[in-house]
């Protein structure tokens, strides 16, 4: 009977420096929905949390203790870090493969790296990959490798890849789970929660746990992976992310919490409905999430969210040139994010752009435009990138056959440009911190204007770095566009 489970997952914070930099780590999510639904099937479940660790060769203990029938690599699939298939990551998983096979332990991994190249994990040892939307089929994975299943009976579990006699089998794909609240709550007694806060503590940030109330996204951004939850968009219902928030500020003392959705609150009155039920229970959160401009501006959207506790909203800005979010097939138009951002700051919310450098046919001029769209609009925060191929994307085939020994990133502060683009990597990466310097300082002449100085003395200071080194920065970009 192979009913002794041990869940791991292969996001070590460690390995990332720039995340780990933050002090802000997040609990894995996905993992915990997972390991919820096998133990409330009857399954002996543990976890080895891989996130704060240092190395994969920690799980050894672990695996000494535990002894378990199965391991299961399942990867947080709400950690947008994971659709990136960073290498340290990969590299990792592929260590604590070895590690079990050693041990005669069965292997199942889940991820969107090991569905991307199924063939990969299999030949580094994994017994099964899960693609798609993993829960159910992994149940029925779990129960039928209790009773030593043929190959004929796994060729019906859908969602699977396997090998049989040195050919890989991938069966049909799996239908999207449309009531998310059939799921059980993630298993969050599982994760050693006062290691995450001990370490927030160390960031400008209070302690926040993450939430996930939808799976998927209908939106077409031809740049943009939907690796395990597709196109597809479902959601919890409102009454059941109250019921989460209330557990977890019980249990775990917090009032914070990040909306880890692609999308959150889509469905028509979804978010009123949510304020509605937190004014009922007496629940005061703060809470952040992502969204588009267009879903903001639908009916009183804004003022439902204001009243129930946003703090931020990150907004898939991309560009301030109309000609890159149509080659992008976003769907938005610059007017709508100036319209967005004018109304969530108007309510004292926080807007937030994630910035994207670099998609074909960008130019100079669109760049500008860019930076225009930051001067002009003054975020609170903003994240710079460059395009970034995801595995089955209309970009990612559009780019595909540039690749040359480097396909991933080996950390989220890599920037590596892996395809051909108007201008090179150096370029790009110059351009990320220009960028980010050009925030700082109209950041801080915006405390000036509002007299707010005394408050935020340390910014108005390091004007006097950022502004000569910015000017610098123009110089050289200058420089290396004449170049191109």
């Amino acid at each position: 009977m192979m009913n002794n489970i041990l869940f791991t997952h292969s996001y070590f914070y460690k390995m990332d420096s720039k995340q780990w930099k933050n002090q802000t780590p997040f609990l894995p999510l996905g993992t915990i929905y997972a390991a919820s639904l096998l133990r409330e099937n009857d399954f002996k479940v543990s976890l080895f949390d891989t996130a704060l660790k240092d190395s994969p060769t920690e799980i050894l203990p672990f695996l000494k203790q535990v002894k378990p029938d199965i391991l299961i690599i399942y990867d947080d699939g709400f950690n947008y870090l994971t659709k990136m298939c960073l290498t340290n990551m990969r590299k990792a998983c592929f260590e604590m493969i070895k590690l079990a096979k050693e041990k005669d332990i069965t292997v199942i991994v889940s991820s969107s790296d090991a569905a991307d190249n199924a063939e990969l994990y299999l030949k580094k040892g994994a017994d099964f990959v899960l693609y798609g939307e993993a829960e159910t089929t992994l149940l029925e994975l779990t129960k039928a490798l209790q009773q030593n299943i043929s190959t004929e009976a796994l060729n019906k579990i859908e969602g699977l890849y396997f090998k049989d006699q040195n050919k890989v089998i991938k069966t049909k794909p799996r239908k999207v789970l449309k009531n998310l609240d059939e799921l059980p709550f993630p298993a969050w007694d599982l994760i050693d929660v006062a290691s995450y806060k001990k370490v927030w503590k160390n960031s400008k940030f209070p302690f926040t746990l993450n939430l996930a109330t939808t799976r998927g996204c209908p939106y077409h951004c031809n740049w943009c992976a939907k690796p395990i939850y597709g196109q597809r968009y479902n959601s919890h219902s409102p009454k059941r992310v109250v019921e989460m928030i209330q557990y977890l500020t019980k249990n775990y003392q917090t009032n914070r919490f990040w909306m880890c959705d692609d999308i959150f609150g889509l469905k028509p009155n979804w978010v009123q409905e949510f304020n509605e039920l937190l004014q009922k229970e007496n629940l005061k959160i703060s809470y952040y999430i992502q969204s588009r401009a267009d879903l903001l501006l639908k009916e009183n959207t804004i003022d439902a969210l204001a009243e129930s506790g946003l703090e931020e909203v990150w907004i898939g800005a991309e560009s301030g040139s109309q000609k890159i979010l149509d080659a992008m097939d976003k769907g938005t138009t610059i007017a709508q994010i100036k319209k967005a951002t004018k109304l969530l700051k108007e309510k004292a919310i926080k807007v937030a752009f994630f910035i994207q450098y670099g998609y074909l046919g960008e130019t100079k001029e669109d760049i500008d435009k860019t930076l225009q769209l930051i001067k002009e609009l003054k975020p609170d925060n903003i994240g710079v990138s460059v395009s970034y191929p995801l595995p089955e994307t209309p970009f990612y085939e559009k780019v595909k056959h540039q690749f040359k020994d480097k396909t991933n990133w080996k950390d989220s502060d890599d920037l590596a440009l892996l395809f051909k683009s108007t201008f090179n990597q150096d370029y790009y990466r110059k351009l990320q911190r220009y960028t980010h310097k050009i925030f700082r300082i109209n950041k801080a002449f915006s405390f000036i204007k509002n007299g707010e100085i005394l408050s935020n003395l340390r910014a108005v200071i390091l004007l006097g770095y950022y502004i000569p080194s910015s000017l610098i920065d123009k110089f050289i970009l200058n420089r290396m566009q004449n170049h191109v």
